[in-house]
């Protein structure tokens, strides 16, 4: 009979080494058995983006996350349910950070105008969000996904706030742990190792919490949400009470966002 098995009900746990060693193999090849599972078998979902349905593939720990026709991933595909909704904005000027294919086209096809940024040189234009070199009030909406966790989110901020035009809107998403009151931020001399640990990445700076929207407003913004609920978090892979944050700067001639119709499962908040 196993060690582990031989304790009686109720006996306390102080596993020798020897135990231990045992439980860690027993535990990582249930969750090997387990994981494969999901991966292989996963439910039949949809892809808003696409129009794809079947099996989405995992990324790292998390299964059915992927969409193996477009890669876009669970915040890409809440961005195209609020892009569903119409917002005016989208009609206009609009700027896309670190350009998912995924999303581009559709942003492409309803935009007056529509180009693709980032500070690596990759994109039509080459921006630093944290100084956006482009002229006060000239876009109409910002599109940046996962962003303001790798850079000086205050200047980024001021900046996306400074370039959009009065009723224009940042759509934001960014790693949040809804249960913290406050942003964990890392100090600056953080290894690779301590942000992975920390944050969830080796480049992020920082892991938000709650007070996300009010950074937003301390930097002048309106600030509204559009959050995944049932049933477009089981049609489509989406993460549970997962929001795009919509900042937008005050304006008194356009529509605010939480006037547009929602998507079925998603609410504006």
């Amino acid at each position: 009979m196993s060690a582990l098995a031989a304790k009686a009900p109720g006996t306390p746990l102080r596993r020798d080494q020897a135990e231990i060693a045992q439980v860690l193999d027993l535990r990582a090849r249930r969750a090997l058995e387990h994981f494969a599972r999901l991966a292989q078998d996963g439910p039949v979902l949809s892809c808003p983006i696409c129009g794809y349905r079947g099996r989405f593939s995992p990324v790292r720990h998390k299964p059915s996350v992927w969409c193996p026709s477009c890669d876009s991933r669970p915040r890409h595909r809440l961005m195209r349910l609020w892009l569903e909704t119409d917002p005016p904005q989208a009609r206009g000027r609009v700027l896309h950070f670190a350009a998912e294919p995924c999303l581009a086209p559709t942003l492409r096809a309803r935009a007056a105008r529509y180009a693709q940024a980032d500070i690596n040189g990759l994109y039509e234009l080459t921006l630093d969000i944290e100084a956006i070199d482009q002229p006060d009030q000239s876009w109409d909406l910002v599109i940046a996904n996962h962003v303001l966790e790798h850079v000086d989110d205050r200047k980024a901020m001021a900046e996306l706030f400074r370039i959009l035009a009065p009723g224009g809107i940042a759509a934001l998403t960014v790693p949040l742990v809804a249960g913290w009151e406050r942003t964990l931020e890392l100090p600056p001399d953080a290894s690779a190792d301590e942000r992975a640990l920390r944050a969830g990445d080796p480049t992020h700076l920082r892991l938000y919490g709650r007070d996300f929207a009010a950074r937003l407003r301390a930097a002048g913004f309106e600030v509204s949400t559009f959050t995944a609920t049932e049933p477009a978090v089981g049609d489509h892979a989406l993460h549970r009470g997962e929001s795009v944050f919509l900042a937008r700067r005050p304006g008194p001639d356009d529509v605010s966002p939480g006037q547009a119709p929602d998507p079925k499962g998603a609410k504006h908040g």
